[in-house]
């Protein structure tokens, strides 16, 4: 149960501090420019993830498993994350 509460605590402290790097960095240069929208967006990203992460740990006892689940998700975070700040997988006739 201790170490259950450990792990929540890490994935909102983890997920909060990761919020507060843009956060900090708008008070400090116009090259950031998150809007409310950005922050919620983000935020769901990164406490679904940790969420998502925290059951495969409760419920996924083979570690092999386990670990390959947990590389899925954190790479699909990362895409995910990649796409929305710059728009990696965008259509090419776009500009068109």
């Amino acid at each position: 149960m201790i170490t259950q509460n450990k792990r929540w605590i890490g994935i909102l402290g983890s997920a909060t501090l990761i919020l507060l790097v843009p956060l900090i960095a708008m008070q400090f240069t116009n090259e950031v420019k998150w809007e409310l929208s950005d922050f919620i967006i983000a935020g769901i990203l990164l406490f679904g993830t940790g969420l998502m992460l925290e059951m495969f740990m409760r419920k996924i006892k083979n570690k092999k498993n386990r670990i390959a689940l947990i590389v899925i998700l954190v790479a699909l975070l990362i895409l995910t994350w990649i796409e929305l700040a710059v728009g990696i997988f965008g259509s090419p006739i776009a500009g068109s």
